[in-house]
């Protein structure tokens, strides 16, 4: 008898021994894994409006921050800083809406026709292009840059953007890549959803159709945890959930008229909204000088391109106009053409970024958890460009020079 109750006590503490060194077992058996997910527009303190349960698990048993945009906090070029450390101004991504006397012909603009030619991308190498480059396996399910052949490079997988690609069909297409057989395992993803920023456009931070899509976003975070369960690959893999910026309302009323300003026939625009970037037309430089430049104006302020607020790390690019204009938090500029089209922005409530990255309404979520990182962690502010050196120290690879460091990150890592 004593001998059976001895023998079920050692069993037992066998058995106990094994289920809590599982994790360790799967962490050592599961290829380690890398997934970057972008939930754009998610500011920093929806992660405590209580409707994203799976995002508060992660963050608990993980680490969590708030981050500062790049300036301007725009979602192409804080995109691009995420995957390469960089800057907007030495990524060369300085704009959703960009000129470039260089490579000329048409404006840049987000997925747009020229989106995809590298020559807009390859003033950085986006940190998918390293990964192919040393020997492991990377994909895109979409990520600004990740349709350019940049360096020579493409991920081994990557998806044409598509908005209306269903988010279930974004999880599921992940997954799949995980499950294929053929050559190395993957080492590293993107992953990007759009509802936030979206919704946070259209109706505002504050509205019932953003907390929806607060709450569809982190459905999806929950259908990912479980495929990784699913595949015995949860415990291997490092799960970093970043946005690109805030959001601020932006009131119908807040509109400030260029045309009121100056005579647009004088000015090349090359972006309105909450940064204004232009330049003179040939002949109206003392003009237009004068309009911008030497005196108070209502709700925005410009600068010379040399002469921008070195806090903006912003102007030595070749790409950035002569005259840039910020406007306060919560105000656009906007044309008379604009205002007499049915447009998205510009005559209605919403909201908006792109504004100081400084004001707390732009801060961006910064969520991450897996085998590389503490539990319990909450990280004071960081600059996004530390993303970047965070990624290579936790995937092994080694990174490009940029502008990020692991001063404040690195405090999350084991």
């Amino acid at each position: 008898m004593v001998v059976r109750r001895l023998a079920r006590l050692a069993l037992g503490l066998v058995l106990a021994l094994a289920a809590a060194s599982a994790p360790a077992l799967a962490r050592e058996t599961a290829p380690h894994l890398t997934i970057l997910v972008s939930l754009d527009g998610f500011r920093a303190d929806y992660l405590d409006r209580g409707v994203t349960p799976n995002l508060k698990a992660l963050a608990d048993d993980g680490a969590r921050g708030a981050m500062r945009p790049s300036f301007p906090s725009l979602t192409y070029p804080n995109h691009y800083t995420l995957v390469t450390g960089k800057r907007p101004d030495h990524s060369g991504v300085v704009g959703n809406e960009m000129e470039d006397t260089v490579i000329g012909g048409p404006k840049f603009k987000m997925n747009g026709p020229t989106a995809n030619d590298p020559r807009w991308w390859n003033q950085a190498k986006p940190f998918w292009v390293s990964v192919e480059q040393q020997g492991k396996k990377a994909a895109a399910m979409f990520w600004p840059g990740s349709e350019a052949e940049i360096d020579g490079v493409r991920p081994t997988h990557w998806v044409k953007y598509d908005s209306k690609f269903p988010y279930d069909a974004r999880i599921d297409q992940v997954l799949a890549w995980l499950d294929g057989a053929d050559g190395p395992p993957l080492a590293f993803t993107t992953l990007y959803f759009d509802a936030a920023d979206t919704e946070g456009h259209h109706y505002g931070p504050d509205s019932p159709e953003l907390r929806a899509a607060l709450v569809e976003v982190d459905r999806q975070v929950g259908r990912l945890i479980e495929g990784l369960k699913a595949r015995g690959r949860f415990e291997a893999t490092d799960i970093i959930v970043v946005a690109d910026h805030g959001m601020a309302p932006l009131p119908a009323a807040h509109r400030v008229v260029l045309d009121d300003l100056v005579d647009m026939s004088k000015v090349h625009l090359v972006t309105k909204g909450a940064v204004t970037s232009l330049s003179a037309a040939p002949g109206h430089e003392r003009a237009v000088a004068k309009a911008f430049l030497f005196k108070p104006l209502p709700h925005m302020t410009c600068w010379r391109k040399a002469a921008i607020p070195a806090r903006f790390h912003y102007g030595r690019n070749r790409r950035v106009p002569a005259i840039v204009c910020l406007s306060q938090t919560g105000w656009y500029t906007t044309t008379l053409e604009a205002r007499a089209k049915p447009g998205k922005w510009d005559n209605v409530d919403g909201g908006a970024h792109g504004f100081d990255p400084y004001d707390p309404l732009m801060r961006a979520v910064f969520v991450a958890h897996g085998p590389s990182f503490k539990p319990g962690v909450v990280l004071p502010l960081f600059d996004n460009v530390d993303v970047y050196p965070l990624l290579a120290r936790i995937t092994g690879v080694t990174p490009e020079r940029g502008d990020g460091s692991l001063a404040i990150v690195g405090r999350a890592l084991r």
